[in-house]
């Protein structure tokens, strides 16, 4: 069947890279037209409403040692991949560059391409870059941290941990073999903001699903009001974790099989999941739009900030501005 699908809507360079639709649907079809449906039903339903005052965080990531005009904002975050190579001429090019932006605050995170900040990909440098030294200057660095700073009116306690999935050699920083819990119980439970490199599992992580799906689990226990995130480059975009039972079904059909397993597309139980998700979503809405009533948890807003397209080596995407 691969091949098959392969002459009709060939496969990506990489697996990083957005597939063609056709491709998508052909390879994946139950999770083809519950991404669809889920993009639907999440376009009916508003946005969280930001606290008082607002803080205007700015959302950027995977920037690969290139520069762009950037809004600005109560906060910058930075979500990793500052990098190509990952030595210290180019992070501190990076720090001073976004320690010249006017925000009031800059948080930055390492990711997979940012060598030098983990001892293990570290000895993949030169000799001489094993030994630089990075001037954080104004910028605050978290790595498996958190800070809590202060806004006109408000704090914010801030979480970063910059570890992935598993994708390629030792140059890779911060990896873990992918199945691995490298998440339970590391996020403190008050975090408001959680930045992380990789995405959850199927939220921002394309279809093929490269996100963690531990990551998810800890996202949901703590439900932060905004979390951070990047690694995918073509999936740059928002979702909002409701917590909910459109996004549980979404999640449990995104489970189940491919091609692989022929008996996707007659599988009942992803035909009733979808049902389901239209059901909660329609509840939800004439909950909030009939009754006015307020939302029954905490949702998360979920950002994918990179800013580079594919592999073009070009800042392509824009930032993305929250109201928190």
């Amino acid at each position: 069947m691969n091949h098959i699908i392969d002459y009709l809507a060939p496969a990506p360079a990489s697996p990083f890279f957005a597939a063609s639709a056709l491709h998508n649907f052909l390879s994946q079809p139950t999770s083809f037209l519950a991404r669809l449906l889920y993009a639907l039903l999440s376009s009916l339903r508003p946005t969280p409403r930001p606290s008082f005052p607002p803080v205007r965080i700015v959302c950027i990531s995977d920037t690969h040692t290139l520069t762009k005009s950037i809004p600005d904002g109560d906060l910058l975050i930075h979500a990793g991949d500052l990098c190509n190579v990952g030595n210290p001429a180019e992070l501190n090019a990076q720090i001073a560059w976004l320690d010249s932006l006017p925000h009031r605050h800059k948080v930055v995170i390492a990711g997979n391409h940012d060598a030098f900040l983990d001892a293990r990909s570290r000895r993949t440098l030169s000799k001489p870059d094993q030994g630089g030294g990075i001037d954080w200057r104004g910028v605050h660095y978290l790595q498996h941290s958190a800070t809590t700073l202060v806004f006109p009116g408000r704090t914010l306690k801030i979480y970063g941990a910059p570890q992935v999935p598993a994708l390629g050699g030792s140059e890779h920083a911060f990896q873990y073999a992918r199945g691995q819990d490298a998440w339970t119980e590391t996020v403190p439970s008050d975090a408001d903001i959680v930045v992380t490199h990789t995405p959850p599992k199927f939220h921002r992580d394309l279809q093929v699903g490269h996100g963690c799906e531990w990551l998810l689990k800890e996202i949901e226990r703590v439900r932060p009001k905004l979390h951070v995130c990047a690694h995918i480059h073509d999936d740059r975009g928002v979702d909002v974790l409701w917590w909910n039972g459109t996004q549980r079904a979404y999640e449990r059909i995104r489970e189940r099989g491919t091609w692989q397993d022929t008996y996707c597309l007659i599988d009942p139980r992803n035909w009733l999941d979808m049902t389901l998700m239209v059901i909660s979503t329609l509840k939800a809405v004439i909950w909030r739009a009939v009754w006015g009533g307020k939302e029954m948890s905490r949702a998360t807003v979920c950002v994918n900030a990179a800013l580079m397209e594919n592999s073009t080596g070009k800042l392509s995407h824009e930032p993305i501005i929250v109201y928190l």
